[in-house]
């Protein structure tokens, strides 16, 4: 599949245009940013991580009845994925009280919770993703009330199917974000990435931190935290 113009450049990855209008490619970067940008760096090797746990982990859910852009991976770097219009929010899914949920509520780290939470952000970098609920997602006509049962749903089942194979690898999956998209006839799929930029993924024996946070809350070992989930993911596979 050729490459051609490029058609968007964001924070972690490129995505260019096909000789198919329907598929794209998207193209992982080693940049990393934290707070809406408002914090920069690089993560060597983390374009070609992020790239092949998200292909894993979307096929995995493809099996589970969760469907998703992808389509076949191109390279390290380099997916082929369906074109989709992206659902202007972003999905929180959290198990375990962690980053902003305590910041906001100033309630404790690491309290798992009865059961999944599952919230809304409105993705608009200049407001900083504001948290959002379902009647003004309604009210500003960003999904239908469908359309938003059908993204929890989905969301859910991604948390099941997710937290199984992590703790089959000794991980606990504490919180991760989800982008959904809307192909042409409108179903909708499971877009974006799921990897340690947008998942907590921490040791279950140590509570050590495998994902981001080791960038954003300047602990170190970044590199090493994300070669060490990909061992995870690998093993048994």
């Amino acid at each position: 599949m050729d490459r051609r113009e490029q058609l968007y450049e964001g924070k972690a990855k490129k995505v260019f245009a096909t000789d198919d209008p329907e598929l794209l490619i998207v193209s992982y970067k080693d940049d990393a940013t934290a707070f809406n940008g408002k914090k920069r760096g690089t993560i060597a090797g983390k374009g070609i991580i992020n790239n092949r746990m998200s292909n894993h982990l979307m096929q995995r859910l493809e099996k589970a009845g969760v469907p998703t852009h992808f389509v076949r991976e191109l390279s390290g770097r380099e997916t082929l994925v369906k074109r989709v219009r992206i659902v202007p929010l972003e999905v929180i899914v959290r198990n375990i009280s962690a980053g902003s949920f305590c910041k906001r509520y100033g309630f404790p780290e690491g309290v798992r919770f009865g059961e999944p939470t599952v919230e809304y952000s409105y993705k608009n970098d200049a407001l900083d993703d504001p948290l959002i609920c379902v009647p003004h997602i309604l009210a500003m006509q960003l999904a239908t009330r469908e359309e938003i049962a059908t993204i929890e749903r989905y969301a859910l089942t991604a948390d099941r199917e997710l937290s199984a194979f992590w703790a089959a690898r000794g991980v606990t999956l504490v919180d991760f974000k989800l982008e959904f998209g809307r192909l042409p006839d409108g179903s909708i799929v499971l877009a974006d990435e799921i990897s340690p930029d947008t998942c907590r993924l921490w040791d279950t024996a140590t509570g050590k931190k495998l994902d981001k946070d080791r960038f954003r809350q300047d602990l170190g070992g970044v590199e090493d935290a994300y070669a060490e989930i990909m061992g995870r993911l690998m093993s048994g596979s």
